[in-house]
């Protein structure tokens, strides 16, 4: 495996030291090959918010593995999740499923060129949305240069068709729309951005964002696949009241297990293949595991006492890292939505990828290996966000303080 790893991340490039190999995981813990055990702030990259194994979890998978694990073939499940998901999310009228938050991506952005006729993507650099050619693009000179390939293996040709601006740059977007808003298809957006850290839009972003696409006939994208469920019942849309053309979803709607969901405005979707000329198809989609371990997942979250506990468990960690930093008399930059968070090592705030890339990289990567020394498990690079859930008990938190504690300390 190329750096014995299947992600990149997970080889610890840039924190250094060897990966650790889990065998298990129960609750808020990992217990990795050599039997130490980790408070765990991972969590999949957020799908685990109900926790590891969860008992209702494990049991719907268990019924589901019993009937078989793949038939090609439609099941009542699949209803029963889409019709889930579109009670949660009213922008979503019509829904497919996939087996990947790329995939999704992919679909939900092929149905925005086939509706509009445009083929013209914008997006946001320092937001990822998976390893489509087109979308490993970083920003180009200004609004109207088109992007550059951010990845070996991207033809040029294929990055020319999407401009990657800086997040949160409200005038830069108008700019762009005033210049070329008529060739946009769409516009994609993770409302919260996960994968530069946690940065939250700031006030009229998402809203500037809907304004320009209504009027310019273009689409507007939230990738809720790491916000969806986790900031709110019904995702950042319903969190900021912003609604979109189209959603892309995965995470936490599969419990765990390989999926992908995308869908929106029913006008849109009918374009989708049978339906419509926009092909999109997978022999795994709508996969009888991951559909039960989604539904149970999120048969737990319908309860409105779960996101107070979990903005609860958000604003504990949030301080615990505070106090800590503040003893230590170090400086950092916390930013939080919910139950998920980023310790930036920066003494501002972060708002654009540019923010994220002052941050001292260095120190974030000692500290993260105190932590993991202390059996904290933390995500592995600066440009992730932490996720919480609801197995995170006292006990989990209070290893988390003295390890937070020590390992500011060692800094």
């Amino acid at each position: 495996m190329p750096g014995g790893v299947n992600s990149p991340v997970r080889a610890f490039c840039a924190v250094g030291g060897e990966p650790i190999f889990i065998r298990r995981a129960y609750g808020a813990t990992l217990e990795d090959v050599d039997g130490r055990r980790y408070v765990d702030f991972v969590g999949s990259w957020g799908p685990m918010i109900v926790g590891h194994a969860h008992p209702r979890v494990v049991h719907a998978i268990k019924e589901a593995v019993d009937r078989g694990t793949s038939y090609g073939a439609p099941t009542a499940a699949e209803v029963e999740l889409g019709e889930v998901i579109q009670q949660a999310y009213p922008s979503m009228e019509m829904v497919r499923m996939t087996s990947s938050g790329t995939e999704a991506v992919m679909g939900a952005l092929r149905a925005a060129r086939g509706y509009t006729g445009r083929e013209l993507v914008v997006k946001f650099e320092g937001c990822y949305h998976g390893g489509a050619d087109y979308l490993l693009v970083k920003a180009g000179s200004g609004a109207a240069t088109f992007g550059e390939p951010d990845s070996a293996g991207v033809p040029k040709a294929i990055a020319n068709t999407t401009i990657s601006l800086s997040y949160n740059d409200v005038e830069l977007v108008r700019r762009l729309f005033k210049d070329r808003g008529s060739e946009i298809a769409a516009v994609i957006v993770e409302p919260v951005a996960g994968n530069m850290g946690c940065v939250p839009p700031t006030e009229g972003f998402l809203e500037t964002l809907r304004e320009l696409t209504i009027h310019s006939g273009s689409l507007l994208v939230f990738d809720e696949i790491m916000t969806g469920f986790r900031v709110a019942y019904g995702g950042a849309q319903e969190r900021f009241s912003v609604s979109p053309d189209l959603t892309t979803l995965g995470k936490i709607v599969g419990g765990g297990l390989p999926v992908g969901v995308y869908g929106g405005r029913r006008a849109i979707m009918e374009k989708v293949s049978p339906l419509g000329p926009v092909y999109q198809a997978g022999t795994l989609s709508g996969n009888p595991l991951a559909t039960a371990a989604g539904l149970a997942t999120i048969e737990i979250l319908r309860s409105k006492e779960v996101y107070v506990r979990l903005e609860q468990l958000g604003r504990e960690l949030e301080q615990i890292l505070r106090n800590a930093a503040a003893r230590a008399r170090v400086s950092i930059t916390i930013q939080r939505i919910a139950s998920m968070l980023t310790l930036f090592f920066s003494s501002k705030p972060v708002h654009c990828w540019q923010d994220a890339a002052s941050c001292d990289t260095a120190r974030f990567a000692h500290w993260h290996r105190a932590m993991l020394q202390q059996g904290v498990y933390w995500p592995p690079s600066q440009y992730e966000a932490a996720f919480l859930s609801l197995a995170h008990d006292t006990a989990a938190m209070e290893s988390t303080k003295k390890a937070a504690e020590n390992a500011f300390y060692s800094l």
